[in-house]
């Protein structure tokens, strides 16, 4: 075979999903995975399909790539378990409530349904929640899918279409024209991004999910604390936040936590208590829930919460997708469209300035 078009370093769901785009774009395509498909930060995702707003960059990217999942849901097979679950963001008092009204306008004025709902509206949809919430704000078209069977389906679907994948392929250094040939190279490698792109303004946060038993119709919802917000904001620190999914399955996937600078792959005990008891204030029975499995996982954190996709300034023929942190799974379908938009030089459905790695950053990075 002569030498591809583009390499891409990471068989993950964001590393798929630019096989997939470089495929389609005729572009010959090579993968290169060190470990497994959809291994990484891709198994330590939740999965959840959601459009954030909270900036007018990351409400571009994530509502892109809904509608981009959203496009090819007939195809998915039954594994990738595609569930319009729709997302409710619980306001636990009236002052977070009073934010509702804004946030409401914010997606209804750009195309989003969105619907407000009371206390006892919130009840209704969600009857484990405990009493004494003020509301919550139904995004009613927002999903969730398994990751690592999406990244397999993705690449399959790049294969179809011409694509190589060589699993087992560990690539050490990233050194243009010399050992790893190609137009174009791709670092998808999430939270190992920096180790290949040195000076890449990335960090690991490792986060804590947990999978129960099977308590079916217990959840019916993405449930997640309008405090969630405060803790994806942190630069620093260690934060924990009310975020809890129902599974085709039955069972519920509990999230979420994040840590900066804790570097050990094993379950830390202390976070994962606070986890806990922070979803047991919002659903006072899953106390009494049977837990199946805890892990760990790194997601790739930039200053500003964006991603880097785009070429790497330093090196005309080196391209970044990363730094994805908790939207990897949702923006991986616009980050394959926008990546090979600036490959070919063609015109992008949104902005591609904001996720730019060459941007300047203002917000404070903590190193």
């Amino acid at each position: 075979m002569s030498d591809p078009d583009v390499i891409i370093i990471g068989g993950g769901v964001v590393g798929a999903a630019c096989a997939l785009e470089c495929a389609r774009a005729g572009l010959r395509t090579t993968i290169l995975e060190a470990e497994i498909i959809g291994g990484g930060a891709t198994a330590a995702g939740m999965g959840h399909l959601v459009v954030m707003d909270d900036s007018e960059a990351q409400f571009a990217l994530t509502r892109y790539s809904v509608e981009l999942w959203r496009a090819i849901a007939a195809e998915l097979p039954s594994d990738v378990e595609y569930t319009k679950s729709g997302t409710i963001w619980v306001a636990a008092d009236e002052e977070e409530m009073g934010f509702l009204p804004g946030k409401h306008e914010y997606y209804v004025s750009r195309g989003v349904r969105a619907e407000i709902l009371d206390a006892h509206s919130l009840r209704e949809a969600e009857p484990h929640l405990r009493e004494g919430l003020s509301g919550g704000l139904l995004i009613p078209d927002d999903a969730v899918i398994y990751p690592p069977c999406a990244a397999r389906f993705l690449l399959e679907k790049a294969a179809e279409l011409g694509a190589r994948l060589e699993v087992g392929r560990r690539v050490a250094e990233i050194e243009i024209g010399t050992r790893l040939s190609a137009g174009a190279i791709v670092n998808a490698t999430g939270n190992s991004a920096v180790r290949l792109t040195p000076g890449a303004p990335i960090r690991g946060r490792k986060g804590h999910l947990v999978i129960t038993d099977r308590y079916a119709g217990f959840v019916r919802h993405q449930l997640v604390e309008l405090g969630y917000l405060k803790s994806a904001h942190s630069v620093s620190g260690d934060s924990v936040a009310f975020n809890v999914q129902p599974r085709p399955t039955g069972q519920m996937l509990i999230g979420s936590s994040r840590q900066y600078g804790n570097d050990e792959r094993g379950v830390d005990s202390a976070i994962l208590s606070k986890m806990l008891a922070r979803a047991c204030e919002f659903m006072p029975e899953l106390s009494g829930a049977s837990s199946l499995r805890t892990w760990t996982g790194f997601r790739a954190a930039t200053p500003d919460k964006l991603p880097l996709i785009g070429r790497w300034p330093a090196n005309e023929k080196l391209y970044l997708a990363a730094g994805h942190e908790g939207l990897g799974i949702t923006t991986s379908m616009a980050t394959g469209k926008l990546l090979v938009d600036e490959i070919l030089g063609r015109a992008s459905a949104i902005p591609r300035g904001p996720y730019a790695p060459s941007r300047k950053f203002d917000e404070h990075r903590d190193n």
